[in-house]
Formats: structure tokens, C-alpha cells, sequence
């Protein structure tokens, strides 16, 4: 039985040593999560001062580490998701306070070219003459002007209706010119063939 028990002492002691390493390697996935939020096998293999062979190999310490580590992933990108939406959010705020502000901008452009519509008008009617003898003059030699441009036109459109006749005149001239010459040139040669 003396020879037994040293065995049964050393796993014991191994035991000890294992719930020990165990107890440190929780404490140091605590001690992580509160510092930094980022668990990997090394840095809790380093943080308990064990190796990482055993947190990869003892059957207890595998499943807390992968646990772990795990959970810090999914928090990780639960956390990348959430920077994700923000900074989405963020470019979508960006991107509507951007269309408003063209809104305001085509509006106000808009608006301006009115205004400068309206003084346009008003300057050319500072310009014109005001009322009184200055616009009835204007007024009446307005339709003086009308007047004579409508007794030249009916003046042109007669010359050239005679202009038109006078043609036809001399085409229906030169036509019966050439008959004549024609029937000259015929008796003559008439006249010659009788002697």
C-alpha cells in the first residue's frame, strides 16, 4: 500500500496543480475582458502563466478558452456591425443634409433670378421716356413711321406689279419682233426665188 500512495500523492498534486492553472486561466479571461476585450489563446496563456498547450490540450481549460475567445469575436463584430451602421448612418445624414442644402441652393438661385428679372424690368422702365408729352411724341411718330412704311410697301408692290407687266410687255414684244423678222426673212427669200 506504501507504494501506491506516491503515485496517488503526485496525481493529487497534479489535480491541485490543474485546478489551480484552471483558476488562473478564469482569472485571467476576467482580467483581459475588464483591460482590454480581447481574448486570444496567447494572451491568456501569457496572463495565467501557463502554457498554451495546456489550455489547447486539458480537456476543462479548452472549452472555457474557446468560450471565450469566441465570445470576444462575436463582440468584436457585434461591435464592427454596430461601427458599421454608424458610420453608414453617419454618410446617410451626410448625404440628406447634402440634398437639402442643394434644395435651398437651386431655391435661392431661383429666387435670384427672379429678383434680377424684376430689376431688369425696372431698369429698362427708368429708361423709357415717362409720361406726358415725351411718350405721346414717341407714340406719334411711332405710328407716323407705321404709316409711311405702309405707303412705301403699297408703293413697292405697285412698282413691282408694273416692273412685272413691263416684262411681260417685252417678251410678248421681242416674240412678235422675231415673227415679223421671220416672215420679212420669208418673203424676201420668196422674192428671190420668184426672179
Amino acid at each position: 500500500m506504501t507504494s501506491t500512495n506516491p503515485p496517488a500523492a503526485a496525481i493529487s498534486a497534479r489535480h491541485r496543480q490543474t485546478e489551480r492553472k484552471l483558476t488562473d486561466v478564469q482569472a485571467a479571461i476576467a482580467q483581459l475582458r475588464r483591460e482590454t476585450g480581447q481574448l486570444t489563446v496567447t494572451a491568456i496563456a501569457r496572463r495565467a502563466g501557463v502554457s498554451s498547450t495546456f489550455l489547447y490540450e486539458n480537456p476543462q481549460a479548452r472549452p472555457i478558452v474557446q468560450d471565450a475567445v469566441a465570445a470576444t469575436r462575436s463582440q468584436r463584430a457585434r461591435r464592427g456591425v454596430d461601427e458599421h451602421d454608424r458610420v453608414e448612418a453617419t454618410w446617410r445624414e451626410r448625404a440628406l443634409n447634402a440634398e437639402e442644402g442643394l434644395t435651398q441652393a437651386h431655391n435661392e438661385i431661383r429666387a435670384q433670378r427672379n429678383r434680377i428679372g424684376e430689376l431688369m424690368g425696372q431698369l429698362r422702365d427708368t429708361e423709357t421716356p415717362g409720361s406726358g408729352e415725351p411718350a405721346q411724341t414717341t407714340a406719334a411718330e411711332n405710328a407716323s413711321l407705321n404709316s409711311r412704311v405702309w405707303q412705301l410697301t403699297r408703293k413697292h408692290r405697285k412698282l413691282q406689279e408694273r416692273l412685272e407687266g413691263c416684262r411681260a410687255n417685252l417678251r410678248h414684244a421681242e416674240t412678235r419682233i422675231g415673227d415679223l423678222e421671220a416672215q420679212l426673212v420669208e418673203q424676201q427669200q420668196g422674192g428671190q426665188a420668184g426672179c
